[in-house]
Formats: structure tokens, C-alpha cells, sequence
């Protein structure tokens, strides 16, 4: 059974919340771990997280999602105490393309910047650092992403091959 994230009893401050750059495959968030180390069903918030406030990872398996996390070259997670109030993940070769992925922040504390946190900090990953290219897919998000320097690419077209 899915866990459900719970609202905040009033608006959070964002400022005031704890992110954390995982080491590549985000061994303590598979573990279950969340900030200061603390065992808090961190997979299991994840997957509510993705579940409550994103369209296009609902439905994720816990099994998958620690799959996932383990090919994953960066990670951030946020936290509110011992709650998961916002991730992202990206993959890369560490040279010319990286790609960003699942970036999400429970509606509370959208609009605060706490994006903007998590971009920045996938962003500065050390294998994403210097890459010549960043990638991300978004369907309604591009006006927040463009403001982090973001462009649309015209050129180029998305293509799809899906597990059959």
C-alpha cells in the first residue's frame, strides 16, 4: 500500500527546510534514510511524493524506484524535519550530455524556490558540472525551467520507444 503525503498544518518555510546531494545511486534514500541519517521510509515517501504531486511518475513501484535510484549518477531530496517535501535525480555521461529527471516539489512548498534549490544543486553534482549539454523533458513546467537558464529546442525532436 502506497503511503499518502500528509499536508503541512500551515505554510512551510522553505528556507528553513534541509536538502541533501546523495552520493551517486542514493544509497541512504534506498535504504530508507532520510535527513540526518534518520530511518523514516524514505522509498516510501518517494513514492507518495511521486504519487501525490507528479502526473508522470505515479504509480512507481518501491522495488523500481530503488532500482532507479541505484542507476541514478546524482540525487537531491529535501526534507522538513523527517518529511520528503521535494526531489530530483539526473544521469550523465560526465562530459558532453546530462539529463535531469522526476524533479518535484509537493505543492506547500511550491513557489518558494525550493525548485530553484534542487536544479541548482543536480546541477552542480560533480558529474554534471561541466557537461556540455543538459536535457529535460517538461510538459508544464517550461516557464519555471526557462528562468533557470533553460531553452527550448526547436531543433531537435523528442522521440519515444516504449516497453511493449
Amino acid at each position: 500500500m502506497a503511503l499518502r503525503s500528509a499536508d503541512p498544518p500551515s505554510r512551510p518555510d522553505a528556507a528553513a527546510l534541509q536538502l541533501i546531494r546523495h552520493q551517486p545511486g542514493a544509497p541512504a534514500l534506498r535504504l530508507g534514510l532520510g535527513a540526518g541519517w534518520q530511518p523514516v521510509g524514505a522509498i516510501g515517501q518517494l513514492q507518495a511524493l511521486l504519487n501525490d504531486h507528479s502526473f508522470w511518475a505515479s504509480g512507481r513501484s518501491t522495488r523500481d524506484l530503488r532500482r532507479m535510484l541505484r542507476h541514478s549518477q546524482a540525487a537531491v531530496s529535501a526534507w522538513d524535519r523527517r518529511r520528503l517535501v521535494g526531489f530530483g535525480r539526473a544521469s550523465s555521461d560526465g562530459v558532453y550530455r546530462a539529463a535531469l529527471w522526476d524533479v518535484v516539489v509537493a505543492e506547500a512548498y511550491q513557489g518558494q524556490g525550493l525548485g530553484r534549490r534542487l536544479v541548482t544543486l543536480l546541477l552542480e553534482a560533480p558529474l554534471l558540472r561541466g557537461v556540455e549539454r543538459t536535457y529535460l523533458m517538461t510538459t508544464n513546467s517550461a516557464g519555471f525551467y526557462r528562468q533557470l537558464g533553460f531553452e527550448e529546442m526547436r531543433s531537435q525532436q523528442l522521440l519515444l520507444k516504449s516497453r511493449q
